[in-house]
């Protein structure tokens, strides 16, 4: 089972897919379990894929020992003529986002790690935020050490950010949001609260993120399929 900690030091690869129906999507997870099923590429550690709840699509979320070990996989023969041209017959947007763990916060029986798998049944919040050069660290401390205060609220699992390295499909610097909740209506009461009613650290932290990111694309998640190297 695939873990997330603020120690690792491997490369975190996010590949997001969008999609204009739900039977696209049905295809999506299709093609994209029968690649992580057959994976046996240098360096690949595991994959996680997410369907999309809010907006059709999927994530698929990549622990990999090193970008060179990408690099090998992306200039592959397999992926170029084989993976690409059909996820581009059923999708309406690609990016594949190369990332290192910058921050994670769980509940105190977690140890600070992040466990991913379709077991857990948690319900996964994904933004990606966009940011100018100068201000990705305030950006990742205002999404990071700024949101502590998530630990007071019902139903929350995990938060972790990821750093933007760099990306196919997306242009600019970028940080990335990964939050696991008990349930969606855990998710959506906090969502859903009204803003005079926030307690004082998301009040701030809404503010410190607005004040720099430049847009925000977020979508809800499931996930439906796991496996790591070695199984």
């Amino acid at each position: 089972m695939p873990k997330i900690s603020a120690e690792d030091k491997h490369l975190t690869v996010l590949n997001l897919f969008t999609t204009d129906a739900p039977e696209k999507q049905d295809k999506l997870i299709e093609e994209m379990t029968k690649i992580v099923d057959a994976a046996t590429y240098e360096g690949w550690m595991s994959s996680t894929v997410h369907a999309g709840v809010q907006s059709p699509g999927t994530a698929n979320f990549i622990q990999w020992r090193s970008g060179e070990d990408l690099e090998k996989r992306y200039s592959g023969e397999e992926f170029k003529h084989r993976t690409l041209p059909v996820f581009g017959e059923i999708t309406t947007s690609i990016r594949l986002l190369q990332n290192e763990v910058a921050f994670v916060l769980t509940q105190p029986g977690q140890g600070g790690v992040a466990d991913i798998g379709p077991h857990r049944d948690d319900y996964t919040v994904i933004g990606v935020f966009g940011v100018e050069a100068g201000d990705q660290d305030e950006l990742l401390d205002a999404l990071g050490e700024g949101q502590r205060w998530f630990l007071d609220v019902p139903g929350f699992v995990s938060h972790v950010v990821l750093k933007g390295l760099r990306a196919r499909g997306l242009d600019g610097l970028f940080v990335v949001s990964y939050s696991q909740w008990e349930s969606k209506e855990a998710f959506e009461a906090y969502r859903d609260q009204a803003a005079e009613q926030w307690p004082e650290g998301r009040a701030k932290a809404v503010g410190r993120v607005r004040a720099v990111a430049t847009s925000a694309d977020v979508n809800t998640y499931q996930v439906v399929h796991t496996r790591s190297a070695g199984e």
